[in-house]
């Protein structure tokens, strides 16, 4: 077939909407790839707050969830808090009142003090 011949042959072809599918799966190609390299930058942005929050030291934090800041030396807490005050037959409460906080001492992390261990082996 001299060259003449496959140019009217893609002609027709492309007169016909043969091309379409051409276009279409470049374009799910695109889609899919664009799909695929978001996953991965999410997952990296994940990865980066996960060792990030791995690296923080524990927060001293209450059983009543307050920081140790909100606790005085005695390990009273001076926080206010929302106690509730009605409830209904379900027993959810239906209204809250500010109150102090009830709790006590603090039950959190402690902070690691200096150790000092031994060798483990005897070199002697």
């Amino acid at each position: 077939m001299p060259v003449d011949g496959w140019i009217w042959v893609l002609l027709i072809i492309f007169w016909t909407g043969g091309f379409a599918w051409v276009a279409d799966n470049v374009r799910t190609a695109l889609r899919n790839r664009h799909e695929r390299k978001m996953e991965v930058l999410e997952a990296a942005k994940q990865e980066r707050l996960a060792l990030e929050a791995a690296q923080q030291p524990p927060e001293p934090v209450c059983g009543c969830t307050h920081h140790l800041a909100k606790h005085d030396k005695q390990g009273r807490c001076h926080e206010r808090v929302e106690a509730p005050t009605e409830w209904d037959e379900n027993k959810k409460p239906l209204r809250y009142e500010a109150g102090q906080c009830n709790c006590q001492q603090y039950v959190g992390p402690q902070p690691l003090s200096q150790v000092f261990a031994e060798e483990l082996t005897d070199r002697a």
